[in-house]
């Protein structure tokens, strides 16, 4: 005959216990496994320790010592009437009691899922709402939550690759880590949307912006053509949306120039952007002054592309000649081309800024490619 020993009543344990003490109270005489609604209800437990924050391994350390406790209290065990009759109830307790951890640990998992995913959904919103402008008046509160003060001056930058980054890619998560662990989560937000990876920082945050272009070249590889664009610093609620469409705006005229900087600011193409803002005169401007380019042997783009190193070089041939692999005789060739065909002279100062506005609206429109405007 089994010791009897006591142990705390079933209303006096944690929650979910008493649910595991009735059954290996049930299964002790009835010797049989959990039943389907033993398993929900132990799965419910788990669930309901993982949202309280209580450690899975708590958990399973009170259900599994309860059991050590009212093992000798248990009806079955407590009328066994020899070795083999607690034996097969030992067989049945501890199969029951392994089934039970494997649904306490199901749920609590499950729960832990959710709760993640939960996150997730809420800080994909957070951030579409953030670069979008919407529900301005709730986003502040929100903000704080990620570490973000919208009411003071913040910061976008975007990156773009020959790849899309997505919000779930080793990429993301790579760059999100790394400039966590340099910067601190509470001020820096990483999120991939609609292709591109976006940063926000608060505009004080020394080297953030370089850093962050620094790691996305990291983990997209020396042979992925990428580049970073940078808004400007904007504040309030509604500023990462200005700053982000700066930073795309960025990134949209470095692809159209071909520029060779991975980091590009949209503080530094402001001139371009005002080019842009009348591109219908632009256009006339840029067929008016170069479309006799078209009529050269082997097209304009020659031309076009000789006038715009000369400009870069600061009107220097030797320079020019360098920078396009040919020899300096050809480079005088093509601007008397250019001279005969257009009219305008490029070492002549005045005409030759009249070329270079023509020639950066070319570059700007996709010139000779698209155009004629009308």
């Amino acid at each position: 005959m089994a010791r009897r020993s006591t142990g705390p009543p079933p209303d006096e344990m944690p929650a979910g216990v008493p649910v595991f003490v009735q059954a290996l109270r049930d299964i002790s005489q009835a010797k049989r496994p959990l039943s389907a609604k033993e398993r929900r209800d132990l799965h419910d437990a788990g669930a309901d320790a993982a949202e309280r924050g209580v450690p899975l391994r708590e958990l399973i350390k009170e259900h599994l010592g309860v059991m050590g406790r009212t093992w000798a209290t248990l009806p079955g065990v407590d009328a066994a009437a020899n070795t083999d009759a607690l034996k097969r109830i030992a067989e049945a307790v501890f199969q029951a009691a392994e089934d039970a951890v494997g649904e306490l640990t199901k749920g609590y998992e499950e729960n832990q899922r959710w709760t993640i995913r939960r996150a997730e959904s809420l800080r994909r919103e957070f951030i579409d709402d953030l670069l979008t402008g919407r529900d301005l008046g709730q986003l502040a509160e929100r903000a704080e939550r990620y570490g973000l003060q919208l009411a003071g001056t913040n910061v976008v930058a975007a990156a773009s690759a020959s790849r899309p980054f997505l919000e779930s890619g080793a990429a993301t998560t790579s760059v999100q880590a790394a400039m966590s662990l340099r910067f601190s989560s509470r001020h820096v937000l990483v999120a991939a949307r609609e292709g591109l990876l976006v940063c926000v920082v608060p505009h004080d945050l020394g080297g953030a912006p370089e850093e962050f272009a620094r790691q996305v070249g990291e983990v997209v590889g020396r042979n992925t053509v990428w580049r970073v664009g940078l808004g400007q610093p904007q504040s309030g609620p509604g500023g990462a949306v200005r700053s982000f469409e700066q930073a795309r705006n960025a990134l949209d005229m470095a692809e159209r120039l071909n520029l060779d900087e991975r980091l590009v600011k949209a503080a530094d193409l402001l001139v371009y952007q005002v080019l842009l803002r009348d591109s219908a005169a632009l256009g006339e401007l840029v067929t008016a002054v170069l479309e006799p380019l078209r009529g050269a042997r082997g097209g304009a783009q020659r031309l076009v592309d000789t006038l715009d190193s000369y400009f870069a070089s600061g009107r220097v041939t030797t320079t020019t000649a360098q920078a396009l692999g040919i020899g300096v005789r050809t480079v005088t060739y093509r601007l008397d081309r250019v001279r005969e065909l257009t009219g305008y002279r490029a070492d002549d100062p005045a005409q030759a800024f009249t070329l270079q506005v023509a020639v950066l609206g070319a570059r700007l429109l996709g010139w000779p490619r698209a155009g004629p405007w009308a």
